[in-house]
């Protein structure tokens, strides 16, 4: 038991340091191809931030313990939305752009909305992958539209990122980054695994917990750092980019490669993952803030889902 701990923390360990140096490695390219950094940000790291997320519910549906998978996505974006989102406006309130609340919020429920109406089957069958995948390319398509024209306005000075890397060394970076990403995520999901049949959890609640909360660790410090310097576009922005791509592309890309079963994800789980973006929105809408009392409500509440998760094992 004491092993499959360690190799719990270990493989949660090696897939954030992994996903660090995969994106400083994705980053460094990019800036030697001249990609303006905004569309770096909305891409290269939102993605990069979700890589944990996909690679251990590729390597747990691949594993058959699929449920996990799902539930890895479903609490993780609860964890963001809530617990992570709540920190943030306690340390300091966050300030909510108008178009966020007009477009993104709105984009990032009905994201949410659709996985709870194509999971109603009790699966993710590679059709309701291939529709997530195809809603992720629009996603896609319009933001990175709307960016690069944006952009061509925009003076060059803040278009090229700096490229100090060596060309070497960001290749190297994103090798041993997806190295370390699948390894940990085969360590961790084996960790979990054995924890969840030794003490008679299902892989859906061990997914909606501990392997969710790992994996938001980068969504965590992104948030809270970036709440704290003052940057709340940056906060808020992280948590609804990982939301998104977390069920448009890892649930996507992961049932077009393995369908997966959501047995043991309650419609309570469910429910709060819409509600958990309902009440973002709500409280967004109040000042375009998210003041101190909204964010300890949000953290209250998902104490008491977690409090709900662990009386009902």
């Amino acid at each position: 038991m004491l092993l499959n701990i360690i190799m719990i923390i270990g493989g949660i360990a090696l897939v954030l340091w992994g996903a660090d140096r995969l994106t400083d490695g994705a980053v460094a390219i990019a800036g030697r191809l001249g990609v303006p950094q905004i569309v770096i940000g909305l891409t290269v790291v939102a993605m990069g931030t979700s890589m944990p997320e996909f690679c251990v519910s590729l390597v747990s549906a691949i594993n058959g313990t699929t449920a996990m998978a799902v539930g890895n996505v479903v609490g993780s974006n609860i964890f963001n939305s809530m617990m992570i989102v709540g920190i943030a406006a306690m340390i300091t309130p966050i300030t909510i752009l108008s178009t966020t609340v007009k477009k993104d919020i709105p984009f990032a429920l009905m994201a949410s909305a659709l996985l709870v109406v194509l999971c109603i089957d009790g699966e993710v069958a590679r059709v309701d992958a291939l529709i997530l995948i195809a809603l992720f390319a629009v996603f896609m398509y319009i933001t990175l539209k709307g960016v690069t024209t944006k952009a061509k306005d925009e003076d060059d000075t803040d278009k090229q990122p700096t490229a100090d890397t060596p060309v070497w060394k960001a290749i190297a970076f994103v090798i041993i980054g997806l190295a370390c990403l699948v390894g940990g995520s085969n360590i961790f999901v084996n960790g979990a695994t054995f924890v969840a049949s030794t003490f008679g959890i299902s892989d859906a609640v061990i997914g909606l917990t501990i392997v969710a909360m790992g994996t938001s660790l980068p969504e965590l410090a992104t948030t809270v750092v970036s709440a704290r310097k003052g940057n709340s576009g940056i906060a808020i922005g992280n948590v609804l980019g990982s939301n998104v791509f977390n069920i448009l592309m890892v649930l996507g890309l992961t049932g077009a490669i393995c369908p997966m079963s959501t047995h043991g994800i309650t419609n309570i789980d469910m429910l709060m993952l819409v509600v958990s973006m309902v009440l973002l929105w709500l409280f967004s809408f109040t000042k375009l803030t998210i003041q101190r009392w909204e964010g300890t409500a949000l953290t209250i509440i998902f104490f008491a889902y977690l409090v709900w998760l662990i009386a009902s094992l």
